[in-house]
């Protein structure tokens, strides 16, 4: 996994990613069906009008490699959403199963993300100090966009993939584009609620906020509809939310593909939710870490005939902006505090 850190204005941000990519001679061979690309070029004027910063950090990126700019642009807003590695299909395949529970009167965080192995090698989590902006840590199998993060304020974000009906999709922001105009925009679990509210959406996901006042929540995303989740709560009166790769608000399921049920999304949902339901417990980033690990049902544990797997694991106690993280399957890998966002 990369750790760079970007700061200065969205272009300059962009042309150093693009630099580091030139130097390590990273090639982007862009495969777009037709739908994709409509898809995308219209998707990439909406992230033009409504977060124009990252649009001048995805052209610093293109000027530095020398692609043209539309249809790497294109393809990007297709992640999170339409992007399939097989040329002329549109569905995408991730996993990622996410939570945020009080303890104790403080607030964390946990993540497991989980993709093909080969993105372990190429993911990032990238510190960003952008100029007029909050400072966060993104971290992202790809780049500008992100599955997960927490800025300075102490908000934490967090995207799962929710496969769509096709016919539902349009032109708008995907679920990665999302994540990173919330931890950089916004402060608080309802500003970016608000936020969410205001943006066009493209496709299903969903949408995991926790701050540093306690506030948690998950909204339910589609391009026609989206529902705000509001917290349980325990036997023990502490509050939850969790996520993995389906909607649980009734209205939201009608948006569920056929084959929504992938790759046990509906077995790792019960596990978190058994755990943060149940289990008692002294210390929560132990817990957090031993629930990510599989140690109280499955939930990284994937047969490697699948060629699927877990290449990172996120802990974040957000009262305190502290950050772990186990680059790798954490049945097999240790967290790591990462202190760059306390800099």
């Amino acid at each position: 996994m990369y750790h760079p850190r970007l700061k200065g204005n969205h272009y300059s941000m962009g042309l150093k990613m693009g630099a580091m990519f030139h130097k390590g001679n990273v090639h982007f061979p862009i495969h777009l069906d037709s739908f994709q690309k409509d898809f995308g070029i219209k998707s990439g004027k909406i992230l033009q009008e409504f977060f124009p910063e990252a649009e001048k950090e995805i052209r610093g990126v293109t000027d530095s490699i020398g692609v043209n700019h539309e249809l790497f642009t294109a393809w990007m807003m297709c992640m999170g959403c339409c992007l399939s590695p097989e040329e002329g299909d549109s569905m995408e395949a991730r996993g990622c199963t996410g939570f945020a529970f009080s303890h104790n009167g403080q607030i964390f965080y946990g993540r497991n993300n989980d993709l093909p192995p080969y993105m372990e090698k190429i993911s990032k989590s990238i510190y960003y100090q952008p100029e007029n902006q909050a400072k966060f840590l993104l971290n992202t199998s790809s780049f500008i966009n992100g599955e997960e993060g927490i800025n300075e304020h102490g908000l934490a974000v967090a995207m799962t993939f929710v496969v769509p009906k096709i016919e539902e999709i349009l032109p708008g922001l995907n679920s990665v584009f999302l994540v990173r105009y919330l931890l950089e925009k916004c402060e608080s679990v309802q500003s970016g609620i608000k936020a969410l509210h205001r943006l066009p959406i493209a496709s299903n996901c969903n949408i995991l906020l926790a701050d540093q006042s306690g506030d948690m929540a998950v909204v339910e995303c589609n391009p026609k509809d989206l529902k705000v989740r509001t917290p349980e709560t325990n036997h023990f009166g502490e509050r939850f939310v969790l996520i993995t790769n389906h909607f649980t608000k009734p209205e939201m399921k009608a948006h569920h593909s056929v084959d929504y049920d992938i790759f046990s999304s509906e077995i790792r949902y019960q596990t978190v939710l058994h755990a943060l339901r149940t289990l008692t417990f002294d210390n929560a980033i132990a817990f957090s870490k031993d629930l990510l690990s599989g140690e109280f049902g499955f939930i990284c544990q994937y047969d490697e005939t699948l060629n699927f797997t877990t290449i990172w694991s996120s802990i974040f106690n957000v009262s305190q902006n502290v950050v772990f993280r186990a680059e790798g399957n954490p049945m097999k890998t240790k967290f790591l505090q990462d202190t760059r966002l306390k800099c």
